[in-house]
């Protein structure tokens, strides 16, 4: 009798496990180098810095030592360590001077002024300059307008008196004509745009500098890309480079805002004798003409202290509307 075997069902095959990714190799770690060999390597680039760093110290730290002087009754004759401590007694002073609070008002509504009306020709300018497509006459333009940067002061007002004042070329012009004078270099009411238009001719050739390194560092394949897809200039100026000059604009207007109380010592002091006091005293001449010319060191150093600290909170506080906007300022959050 046979037998017959009952075949085994057989084993269902398991599928393999699907093989574990391998992770990412790791970048390599930097080797630090010894700060004997890093001094050696960069010794040729910390020499050329050293010249700047003792200016720094000699002209921006060391004169730090003197703020001491407004909180004393100071005498050059004895020196700060035997002058008076007077403690906030030249503030009080300070504040209750109706020509110090003239002179406040005077700096803030010239740099209220100057911010509106300076502030973006520069940036004009570098988006003129860069859709030049001749380099040569990009170079020239360039040339021109940075060249009175380099003229002082008393060159740059003496070229205004010259076309503007009373003896000089425009009323010339006018009295040949029997169209009377126009008063622009005597005159307190338009004074704030004197002063504006002056620094626009002197300083806004030199402003474009910066303007200008942010522009070439804008990828020029989105300016080909935005006129394939038939971007004309003016949005291709409103989509990209403005844009990309968004941060500069931004520092710039910090720095801007930082120094906004500096409105220009010399400026205002080759000029003040002509249009009054009351129009031309800002804090640095109200510094010099009631402190230092008076021999009221102390006074002139209280002055000289508050414009600093509302500098100071003026750039803090420029920074951190900047971060609001999502841009970095001066250093980021």
């Amino acid at each position: 009798m046979s037998t017959v075997r009952s075949e085994r069902p057989a084993k269902p095959v398991r599928p393999e496990p699907p093989a574990e990714p391998t992770p990412p190799e790791r970048p390599a770690k930097p080797v630090r180098l010894n700060w004997r060999i890093r001094l050696r390597r960069d010794r040729s680039l910390l020499l050329m810095t050293v010249p700047a760093i003792v200016l720094l110290l000699v002209f921006a730290y060391v004169p730090l030592f003197g703020v001491v002087t407004a909180f004393q009754e100071y005498d050059p004759l004895i020196g700060v360590w035997q002058s008076e401590w007077a403690g906030l007694y030249q503030f009080e002073r300070l504040f209750g001077d109706p020509q110090f609070w003239e002179a406040m008002k005077n700096t803030l509504y010239l740099s209220f002024v100057q911010l509106i009306l300076f502030f973006p020709v520069p940036i004009a300018l570098a988006l003129m300059l860069n859709s030049v497509i001749s380099e040569r006459v990009r170079n020239f333009i360039q040339s021109v307008v940075y060249l009175p940067h380099f003229f002082s002061w008393v060159l740059a007002i003496t070229i205004f008196q010259q076309m503007l004042g009373g003896a000089g070329a425009l009323n010339q012009f006018l009295r040949q004509h029997d169209l009377g004078t126009w008063d622009i270099m005597t005159n307190p009411d338009t004074f704030a745009l004197l002063v504006t238009s002056q620094a626009v001719w002197k300083e806004a050739g030199w402003g474009i500098i910066v303007f200008l390194a942010a522009l070439s560092a804008i990828n020029s394949e989105l300016y080909e890309a935005a006129a394939a897809d038939g971007a004309g200039r003016m949005r291709r100026m409103w989509h990209i480079t403005l844009p990309g000059l968004r941060g500069v604009i931004v520092l710039m207007l910090v720095l801007r805002l930082g120094n906004a109380l500096s409105v220009g010592f010399e400026q205002f002091l080759i000029q003040r004798e002509a249009v009054g006091h009351d129009a031309a005293d800002v804090l640095d001449t109200f510094s010099f003409y009631y402190g230092i010319a008076t021999g009221d060191y102390s006074y002139g150093a209280a002055a000289g202290l508050f414009k600093s600290v509302l500098s100071l909170l003026l750039i803090w506080g420029a920074n951190r509307l900047a971060h609001v906007f999502g841009e970095d300022g001066l250093y980021r959050k």
